[in-house]
């Protein structure tokens, strides 16, 4: 399996996997596939990834910025990640988040957050931290990794592509 940076050829088949990837999904909203969109086309699609195997797209990962706090730079959001339905739980997406976190390190980021469950994602090294918050969750399912310098204190606000019109 290789693990790249998305091209102009790869829009529709990320798509379409982000939208398979999640419909029927309990916590899903059925914006996935159009959040990724929104942020490509604002510019903050700041790392996005596709996992492919002989030619064949098999899933996606997604980062962009995120403000946490009145003055934090330098942190990202991780997702959505999606994998094909007939190729989850299958270590793909788990792969393709490594691969974009350590990006991530190598570009300098200071660190990234992710809404998700705590048993999936502290295996890479997510934690929840009471200083770091995001409104309307449960604290225990959004989780900050720090890769730099301190932890910012306060609300993780994400780009405009994550929030209804």
């Amino acid at each position: 399996m290789n693990i790249r940076e998305e091209t102009p050829a790869d829009l529709a088949v990320i798509r379409q996997i982000v939208d398979d990837a999640f419909a029927g999904a309990e916590h899903s909203g059925g914006t996935e596939g159009q959040i990724v969109e929104k942020l490509r086309a604002a510019g903050a699609l700041t790392l996005s990834l596709v996992a492919e195997e002989a030619g064949q797209a098999l899933g996606h990962v997604a980062f962009s910025p995120v403000r946490i706090g009145p003055q934090s730079t330098g942190w990202f959001g991780l997702g959505p990640v999606a994998v094909r339905p007939d190729r989850q739980a299958g270590g793909i997406g788990a792969r393709l988040i490594e691969a974009g976190l350590a990006q991530l390190r190598q570009q300098g980021a200071m660190g990234c957050v992710v809404l998700g469950d705590p048993a999936y994602y502290q295996r890479f090294g997510f934690r929840a931290d009471p200083q770091v918050q995001f409104e309307g969750v449960p604290p225990e399912y959004f989780m900050q990794l720090t890769f730099a310098g301190a932890t910012p204190a306060g609300a993780a606000v994400y780009h405009a592509a994550f929030y209804p019109e």
